[in-house]
Formats: structure tokens, C-alpha cells, sequence
């Protein structure tokens, strides 16, 4: 095995997280065990927010760090390091957009994500796909201002998200999730601004990292790190850009990964 310390940065939905099953399989668990007590430093880095990923996640499988909402906060162990939300002005800028742009939206805080009322959605699809997340507990739109980092929105008119992206210039930056689904972030943040600072933090050379994912805003951490390892069912882009492509989540997939990055035997 590997006796160069390596930092291991995991996506979650579709690369630890089995998203038919809605489960981290338990094989995936003890891989990443075994990673960590090799002396490897495990972290997730992903596009949920904390209020997505504590306790859901973090309670099946641990790991050194989290790096969430796309770079938007980082923490290690308990430590939060950095954590960027929008500001009250700029966040009833963005919805009173979004309302004009007849854009659905999840606006995603570290504490909570906030919907649209039932009736106000203007697509079914995202209606259907907000009901996964949505509880009772969670608050409303009109209640995020200056409590989110990021939002997911879906539009049926990419017309109307270019005309809002252009409305932000130099303040948003958009991945585009494919099929009308977008991930809107703030300038200067994503997966691979995550991944420089953990290794700057921690002293580690890149060509000593590995990025695991599967979708488009995986891209940016993927393209950052030594080594870009792609889950079989990932976006055409992410194959593509992928020094390794493993297993399926559910087919050990992630053991197979850590297996050829010599981190576990």
C-alpha cells in the first residue's frame, strides 16, 4: 500500500451514496475506514449543504473533513474553517430574479433549505423532486434571506436561467446539472477551491490528492486533483476526464477505487 499520506475527496449522491437504495452501502463504510486508518485523509466534498449532510450522512461513515455547498463551508473534525452565505441585500436580489424568471428553486442553507410554497412552483418535475427534501420542519423562501450559500434550481427555459445568470455577472456562477437542473454557487467558489484549501491548510501536495465522482459539478474537483477517478455511471464529461473509471456504488465501486489508489489492500 501507498506509504505517501494521500487526501481522498468523496462526492456523495451516486459515488458513497446509493441513491435508488437511498443507502451508503456497508461495504463502501469499510472501505473508507480501512482508507483512514491507513493514515489517509478522507473527506466528503459535495454539493449539499450541512443541513444535508449532518446527520444523514456523517452518522453511517466518518471522515476527516467536510467540504460542503460547493466550497461554500469547510470544516474539519468539529472546526468549521470557512463559511460563506449570502448576505440579506444580495439574497432578496437573487429571489425577487428568480420569481421574475419563473425559475423553481431550492435555496440551501447550512441549517436548513428553504421551498417554494406548493402552489407556487411552476413545474411539476421540480415540485416532485423538492418532495424527496421537504418536511414540515422545513421553512419557506420568503424566510432565507441571508441564511443560504447556494441554491438548485430547474427551469424548462434556459433562456430565462441566461437572462437571470447575466443579471448576476461577476457575482454567480451556474453549473449546468443537465435536463433543466442548475447548481448557482457565488464567484470563486467550488469543489476544486475546496480542495486548494485543504491543501494548502494541510500541506499536501496535489499530485498526493484523488477526487471520487460521477456528475458535472464534480468536474471542477476533478480536473483539480492528482488523480480523477470516475463511478461507471457518470456523465459523459466526467468519463472523460477520469484517470481510473470503478464500479457502480452498489457493485463495491469504491472499494475497487481505493484498492487501485494502493490505499487499502
Amino acid at each position: 500500500m501507498s506509504d505517501r499520506r494521500k487526501a481522498i475527496f468523496f462526492d456523495i449522491d451516486g459515488t458513497i451514496f446509493d441513491t435508488k437504495a437511498r443507502i451508503i452501502p456497508e461495504n463502501t463504510v469499510r472501505a473508507i475506514e480501512e482508507t483512514r486508518q491507513n493514515g489517509h485523509l478522507c473527506f466528503i466534498n459535495t454539493g449539499r449543504t450541512k443541513s444535508l449532510v449532518v446527520p444523514m450522512i456523517t452518522d453511517y461513515v466518518g471522515f476527516d473533513g467536510l467540504l460542503l455547498g460547493c466550497g461554500t463551508m469547510i470544516t474539519y473534525g468539529e472546526i468549521c474553517l470557512l463559511h460563506h452565505s449570502f448576505s440579506t441585500e444580495m439574497s432578496e436580489k437573487i429571489i425577487e430574479e428568480l420569481s421574475k424568471r419563473r425559475i423553481d428553486v431550492i435555496l440551501e442553507g447550512s441549517d436548513a433549505l428553504f421551498f417554494m410554497d406548493d402552489d407556487a412552483y411552476h413545474y411539476k418535475v421540480f415540485r416532485k423532486y423538492a418532495s424527496r427534501y421537504q418536511d414540515s420542519k422545513h421553512p419557506g423562501v420568503c424566510n432565507a434571506a441571508g441564511r443560504f450559500d447556494k441554491f438548485f434550481a430547474y427551469t424548462e427555459d434556459p433562456d430565462e436561467m441566461n437572462l437571470f445568470m447575466e443579471e448576476f455577472k461577476g457575482e454567480l456562477e451556474m453549473v449546468d446539472r443537465e435536463e433543466g437542473y442548475y447548481e448557482i454557487l457565488p464567484c470563486g467558489f467550488s469543489k476544486a477551491t475546496a480542495i486548494d484549501f485543504i491543501v494548502q491548510k494541510f500541506g499536501i501536495p496535489i499530485e498526493d490528492t484523488a477526487a471520487i465522482g460521477d456528475s458535472n459539478n464534480d468536474l471542477a474537483m476533478l480536473e483539480k486533483a492528482g488523480t480523477a477517478i470516475a463511478m461507471r455511471r457518470s456523465s459523459e464529461a466526467v468519463l472523460e476526464m477520469a484517470d481510473y473509471v470503478t464500479g457502480d456504488v452498489e457493485r463495491d465501486g469504491i472499494r475497487q477505487a481505493l484498492k487501485w489508489l494502493n490505499v487499502i489492500g
